[in-house]
């Protein structure tokens, strides 16, 4: 789908709708993220943080999990943000996560406006890899 196709201002209403929803009580940052399917449906999630700060689960964590439970294909378009609206970029383990969930071809909101996973993942890792090796190392 093409980027003036997609309904930012919805993925972002849904994505600051699901920051209401973290629980955030060590950084009191709390983060919704939506994600727009090639079925057309909107998945969300939102952060939960846990006192060892690395099982922590990122919104784009919570936001493919919903995509996996409700079998809603692949991701076309994603962005977090926080209670306000506010398009966040996402970390670097999240950016690997989101080009699992919709390819290279992903779109991503964030504070610079959207732009391809690609342009936020230089030289993403993806499973055409795992595949390329396989052939390459029988």
């Amino acid at each position: 789908m093409e980027n003036d196709k997609i309904d930012w201002e919805n993925l972002r209403m849904k994505a600051q709708e699901a920051a209401t929803m973290a629980y955030a009580p060590y950084s009191n940052f709390p983060v919704g993220a939506a994600g727009l399917t090639d079925s057309g449906e909107v998945v969300t999630g939102c952060n939960v943080e846990n006192a060892s700060i690395g099982l922590t689960l990122c919104a784009e964590c919570g936001m493919i999990s919903d995509l996996h439970r409700r079998k809603a294909g692949r991701l076309i378009a994603a962005v977090a943000s926080n209670p306000e609206g506010e398009a966040l970029a996402p970390c670097g383990r999240c950016r690997q996560i989101l080009i699992e969930a919709g390819g290279k071809e992903l779109i991503v909101d964030g504070p610079g406006g959207p732009k391809s996973i690609v342009d936020l993942l230089a030289d993403p890792f993806t499973v055409d890899d795992l595949n390329e090796r396989d052939r390459t190392n029988p």
